[in-house]
């Protein structure tokens, strides 16, 4: 390429992790060209993905800082609260339960909920608002070539060059497959049922977790009198409720719900997601590194999973900008290796305790019904180690990029 480039980052994938590395990227000095196999305007419908994130309190920083929060206004439900127990349909809720309150920790909420859709419209309009990205979508990538620079051909034919290429397309990332990279994992014989549901009373910002014999049921508080359901079921359970009718569906969902907020109804379409658990063997090539989905996609039990790919963002970012502001090949192996090296332990060491949880939580069985209940009612009563818990889960523990703590890449 003799050193010219038409960018220097290429990010292949402009969803909930590609767009805010091209933000920060941006931000950092470097130019950006980022290739999406989706329509924007697709990407942001209504009908396209019913899902909400938690946004834990460090991203909700970095998302202020990248200059997305501004486009998000009227959109974000703080997290005051959470409630888990180990709730079962036929006995009613176990008496033993942990609750994580914000206040222990500080005066910021413990994070944020928000629509997947109105998270991908503030990421459009703040990557439309930055003069160093350029967004091709819809397009998809035919082929990368890696030597002294990136060499990505199009479906359309042009060719876009890079000193460094991130894959950000998903679990099922084209880039990482090309590239050679495998994972490892398995698949959970479960299925996440996401709706959202109409309430009567006023949830105050109070997310709860019931452990079912089928899995985690999860009530996100929205904004207004709604909450997002992520009900997990078996597999050929999930199949079976989801054919219902509404009256049916409604009738099974309230079983789990409970009357705590009143009457109450499911609205809108459902959705339906496979439940798996798969991690990259390697996140780097040289020119190749992976973020978000494409490295790791893990159990959605804690809702941690945009969490971590926004935490390889902060850090993918600080290491090209800052190997960049020394005058390094941002897109040489060891210069990569310090990204690897900085969030593969965290990746797997997570999505291991969630699969873990899971397991332990995802079943009926007498004695480890006992053992877990004790679990959580012991930590409930320690308050040092639920404040661990609580900023582990905002994100607050560790080594932080400079992203995480609010401060500039």
């Amino acid at each position: 390429m003799n050193g010219a480039s038409d960018s220097d980052v290429l990010i292949v994938g402009g969803g909930l992790t590609g767009l805010p590395l091209a933000l920060a990227c941006a931000q950092g000095g470097l130019s950006v060209t980022v290739v999406d196999v989706l329509d924007p305007a697709t990407a942001t419908d209504a009908k396209f993905d019913g899902r909400v994130s938690a946004i834990a309190f460090a991203s909700c920083r970095m998302f202020e800082r990248l200059g997305v929060t501004a486009h998000l206004q009227g959109h974000m439900q703080p997290i005051n609260d959470i409630m888990v127990s180990d709730g079962r349909v036929r006995e009613g809720a176990s008496p033993l339960f942990l609750h994580f309150d914000h206040k222990e920790i500080g005066d910021e909420p413990l994070g944020n909920l928000i629509e997947n859709r109105h998270i991908r419209i503030a990421l459009q309009k703040a990557v439309e608002a930055e003069p160093a990205i350029r967004l091709v979508a819809p397009q998809s990538v035919k082929r990368v070539e890696y030597g002294a620079g990136v060499t990505a051909t199009l479906a359309n034919g042009e060719s876009v060059t890079a000193r460094l290429c991130f894959a950000a397309d998903g679990r099922n990332s084209p880039t990482r497959e090309a590239a050679g990279i495998r994972t490892v994992g398995w698949d959970y014989g479960q299925t996440g049922i996401v709706c959202t549901v109409e309430h009567e009373l006023p949830h105050e910002g109070v997310a709860q977790e019931y452990f079912l014999p089928g899995g985690p049921f999860a009530i996100l508080p929205m904004v207004g009198n709604r909450a997002s359901l992520v009900w997990t079921e078996k597999t050929a359970d999930a199949k079976a409720i989801l054919a219902l009718g509404d009256d049916a569906f409604a009738e099974e969902m309230r079983a789990r719900f409970g009357d705590y907020l009143g009457a109450c109804a499911p609205v809108g379409p459902r959705w339906s997601y496979p439940l798996t658990l798969q991690l990259a063997r390697d996140y780097v090539r040289p020119r190749l590194a992976l973020v978000g989905d494409a490295a790791h996609g893990i159990h959605p039990i804690a809702g941690q999973g945009l969490n971590l790919g926004l935490r390889d963002v902060a850090a993918a970012a600080e290491v090209v900008v800052d190997a960049a502001r020394l005058g390094l090949d941002i897109g040489a192996l060891d210069v990569l290796e310090r990204y690897q090296r900085w969030r593969r332990f965290d990746n797997v060491a997570l999505s291991l305790l969630m699969d873990g949880l899971n397991r332990l939580f995802s079943n009926d069985i007498g004695p480890l019904r006992l053992a877990r209940d004790l679990g959580l009612g012991i930590v409930n009563e320690l308050p040092p180690l639920r404040r661990f818990f609580m900023r582990h889960a905002g994100g607050a523990v560790g080594d932080l990029p400079r992203l995480l703590k609010g401060e500039a890449v």
